[in-house]
Formats: C-alpha cells, sequence, structure tokens
C-alpha cells in the first residue's frame, strides 16, 4: 500500500482525527491555563476591591447608627426654656410719638423721668438631671434665666411646663429650675467629664436661633479651656460641633450620649457660630446640683486667701523653678488659711493630694471641698516644703468679702526690681523690691503706699529679694513694722501694725 493510499485509509483517517484532537487539546488547554491565571488574578482584585469597599460602608454605617441612637437617647432629656424678663426703662422728657403710642401721654410732672415696664422674652436650653416623686430638676445656664420673672420649660415631646427657679450662681454660671410632673420623664445620663480627651466625638444638642432640638457632631478640640463671659472658674470643654445661641444649658454630650458638659457660650466676631463652642463640664456641676436642691445656692469652700499666677522672675526669685501651683499674695485675718498658718509669699502646690496645676484650678478644688471639712495643704515657703491642715468655711457672698478688705493682709504685692523696671520707671535705687499692686481700702492702702514705691527694709532689716520681703513680714515676733521705701526719688518711712 501506498503513503498516498495509506492516507486515505478510513482507519487511518480516524486515528489522524484523533491526533489532531489531542494536540489542539493540548494547546487549548495550555492558553486556558496561562489565561486562568491572569483572570484569577482579576478577579480576586475585583473581589478584594468590592469587598473593602464594602467594609468602608458598614464602618460608616456604624458611626451613622451611633449618632442615631445617641440622638434617641439624648433628645428626651433636653428642654427648651423660654424666660419672660421684666424690663424697666426710663422714657427720655419730650418724647412724643411713638412713645405716646406705646405708653400713654406724658405726665404733667416732668421733673421725674417716666419709666415703663416691659416684657423682653429669652430662649435657652437645658437638660433634665433629676427627678425626685413629682418634681423634675433642671440643669441650665444662669445667663438663660437671668432675672427671670417667668419660666416655661418644654419637653422633646411637645408638653409645656410652669417652671421656677431653684437657684444660680455666677461663678459657675449654671442655674437649676424645677417643675412638676407626676409621671416618669427621661433623665440624662450623666457622664464624666475628667475622663473626656481630645479627639473625642462630641454631639451638641438644644435650640439654637429657635430652631428646636437641634444635633451637631464634632470633636473635643481642646481642654481646660479660660476665659468666657464674666468671673466664671470653670476650665471650658472646647469644641467644633456648632453652637449657637439659643444652645446655651444645653447638653454636651460624648458618643455613648452620657452628658458631659453643658453648653454656655461661644468665640465669635459676629455672634454666630465660628468653630469655637464652649461647654462648662459636667463634673464642675454634680456638686451644685446638690447644694441647689439643699440650699437654694452653690456653697463654696472659703480658705480666705488672695491668689494669683506668678511670672518667670517672682518664681525665679522664690526659687520655684518650674513648678506649677499657685501663689499667695494676700491672707485675710481670722480666716481659715490665716488661723492655720498660711503666709503672705506661700505656694500652694498640693491639696488633699491633688497636684495643683494653676491658679484657676486651685479655685475649683478649693470651691469644691464642703465647708467645715479639713483639707491637707502642701505649700513651698522660701524654699521649703511646709504641710497644713486648714480646717475650710464656707465662701461667704462677694459683697461682703469686698467689704472685709481691711482685713487682706498686707494688701499690696511685690516683684522684682530688674534693670528694665528701672530704666522704664526712672528708678535710681539699686536695692529693694517695687510694689507691683496695692489693693483698695487694705492695710497698705489706707496707710499712703502706691505703686511704684521701691521697699529698701522692713525693720531696719535690707530688702534685696522678694526672699527677704515675705520672710520680713511674716516674722511674728514683729507686731510692728518700719517700711523704708522711696518715691519719686524720695525716702520715705510708713509703719503697718501687724
Amino acid at each position: 500500500m501506498g503513503l498516498k493510499s495509506l492516507f486515505k485509509s478510513e482507519k487511518v483517517m480516524l486515528v489522524n482525527i484523533a491526533l489532531a484532537c489531542i494536540i489542539i487539546g493540548f494547546l487549548i488547554g495550555v492558553v486556558s491555563f496561562s489565561c486562568s491565571t491572569k483572570v484569577s488574578s482579576n478577579g480576586f482584585a475585583q473581589a478584594q476591591d468590592e469587598s473593602r469597599s464594602q467594609e468602608g460602608i458598614e464602618a460608616l454605617e456604624n458611626i451613622q447608627y451611633s449618632f442615631r441612637k445617641v440622638a434617641e437617647k439624648v433628645l428626651p432629656v433636653v428642654v427648651e426654656i423660654n424666660v419672660v424678663d421684666i424690663v424697666t426703662q426710663d422714657i427720655p422728657e419730650g418724647w412724643g410719638f411713638p412713645f405716646e403710642f406705646f405708653f400713654g401721654p406724658e405726665k404733667e410732672d416732668n421733673d421725674e423721668p417716666r419709666q415703663k415696664e416691659y416684657r423682653q422674652q429669652g430662649l435657652g436650653s437645658g437638660v433634665i438631671v433629676r427627678q425626685t416623686g413629682d418634681k423634675v430638676y433642671v440643669l441650665t445656664n444662669n445667663h438663660v434665666v437671668g432675672e427671670a420673672e417667668e419660666i416655661n420649660v418644654t419637653l422633646y415631646e411637645g408638653k409645656t411646663y410652669t417652671a421656677k427657679l431653684v437657684g444660680k450662681d455666677e461663678r459657675k454660671d449654671i442655674a437649676l429650675v424645677v417643675f412638676n410632673e407626676s409621671k416618669k420623664v427621661p433623665v440624662a445620663d450623666i457622664g464624666d467629664s475628667d475622663s473626656c480627651s481630645v479627639g473625642d466625638w462630641a454631639l451638641a444638642i438644644g435650640n439654637p436661633l429657635g430652631y428646636a432640638y437641634t444635633v451637631t457632631a464634632g470633636i473635643i478640640s481642646a481642654l481646660g479651656r479660660r476665659g468666657g463671659p464674666g468671673e466664671n472658674i470653670s476650665d471650658f470643654i472646647q469644641t467644633d460641633a456648632a453652637i449657637n445661641q439659643g444652645n446655651s444649658g444645653g447638653a454636651l454630650v460624648n458618643i455613648r450620649g452620657q452628658v458631659i458638659g453643658i453648653n454656655t457660650w461661644i468665640a465669635s466676631r459676629t455672634g454666630l457660630y465660628a468653630g469655637y463652642g464652649f461647654a462648662i463640664p459636667i463634673n464642675n456641676a454634680k456638686k451644685a446640683i446638690d447644694d441647689f436642691i439643699q440650699f437654694g445656692k452653690v456653697e463654696y469652700g472659703w480658705l480666705g486667701v488672695q491668689i494669683s499666677d506668678t511670672n518667670e522672675e517672682v518664681k525665679k526669685a522664690l526659687g520655684l523653678g518650674d513648678t506649677k501651683g499657685s501663689f499667695v499674695s494676700q491672707v485675710f485675718r481670722d480666716s481659715p488659711a490665716y488661723k492655720a498658718g498660711m503666709q503672705p509669699g506661700d505656694y500652694v502646690v498640693e491639696v488633699d493630694d491633688t497636684p495643683i496645676i494653676d491658679t484657676n484650678h486651685l479655685l475649683r478644688v478649693i470651691a469644691d471641698i464642703p465647708g467645715g471639712r479639713s483639707s491637707k495643704f502642701e505649700i513651698i515657703r522660701l524654699g521649703d516644703t511646709v504641710s497644713l491642715t486648714i480646717k475650710l468655711g464656707i465662701r461667704p457672698e462677694e459683697k461682703k468679702i469686698a467689704g472685709q478688705n481691711k482685713n487682706l493682709w498686707p494688701g499690696m504685692s511685690v516683684i522684682p526690681l530688674t534693670d528694665e523696671i528701672k530704666e522704664r520707671l526712672e528708678i535710681s535705687s539699686s536695692k529693694g523690691v517695687i510694689i507691683s499692686l496695692v489693693l483698695d481700702d487694705t492695710p497698705a492702702d489706707i496707710a499712703g503706699f502706691e505703686e511704684g514705691d521701691v521697699v529698701k527694709k522692713i525693720n531696719d532689716k535690707e530688702i534685696r529679694t522678694i526672699g527677704d520681703f515675705y520672710t520680713a513680714l511674716n516674722d511674728k515676733s514683729k507686731k510692728d513694722l518700719m517700711f523704708l521705701f522711696e518715691r519719686k526719688g524720695v525716702e520715705l518711712k510708713i509703719g503697718l501694725v501687724r
């Protein structure tokens, strides 16, 4: 059989077809294998991207869910507070319309100024902090209630109650009002503001610009801020959660829905939100709530000193270095501090094992110590560490304290006499300390000391440093103190009786 005939054979043809199929199948397999690796890799990457995208969405949904749960928890414990003040205003003499239209015709006797009262409305927020029986207590700001003649509280559910003031306090800018409701109402979950950290989530709830029950979110931007209106002693929580007028008295809460602060003020040049909102830490108000209910006011501990922060020059002169604390510049005679032996020139560094950071911190620590309780004070006195046990009193009202300046010893503060001060004030003396402050109606003021006087001697002892000044001032063996000082180039003498 020839070769050509062989290929034409039917059997051989079947074998050829089978062989060709095997070869083609092998080639397809190789190509498919190489291609399948690449396709599989793309499929895995795509699945991975989709998985990550899904995880990101779920993470955002979890945050969203957290915000939603916080709002559900907190909105019912935040209230709207509407107040009405009765304001008296003088009507200028000779003014006709529109004043006569609103206030009636002028009196015949124009020698006395006409006055009319009108109702001034205000809006703020509050937080339900306690329910005792049928009494429901709402914490808010002092500046929200002001001198209100009428106080109305509206709950989240829409029901409005007539409330009355329990007590208010200017130093912390807080107030407590109460209304009656026999049914149980939601009460705030009070948190721990000391556990807050910068960067924590924070939500503000209140009634800004009349938009009731608004929730805004942000973070805690800073802690321990000072400032604000008035003489508030709080160390504020700063937040970028939007706060506007009407938010005052509302809640600042953490991601668990716990109240960590009472929204109070904003830093703004326009009066509107500019990214800086401040809240009173709730821990600063916890004792006050109990005091309001029990006494109708906040009872502060009373040490009986005037304290201040000191500059680097004074700290250096006293040998304090970088030590944190608060400087005692004056002591009230017969006060708890005076009776326990605290002296002008002492530097308080610790109270009841709590390290003192600065003067504001010491004010808050003393304020929260109940009157009648003894506390341990650690002080630095001219380089030596001294421990004193002081039984604090109850802080008198501000007017009464101001009226006791005659007992504020010595009534003046001094600083080192530096070359810069000598040049600026044209002081020729090379030795002594300079009086930087004389307080009104104190012994130093009554005796005739003035700011700028250079104290050179006390009882014939030369005064070169602040340490020398306070050593001589606090020398208990001398009841009468004779000061030799220089004023405008002239040496003078003034005596003080301890």
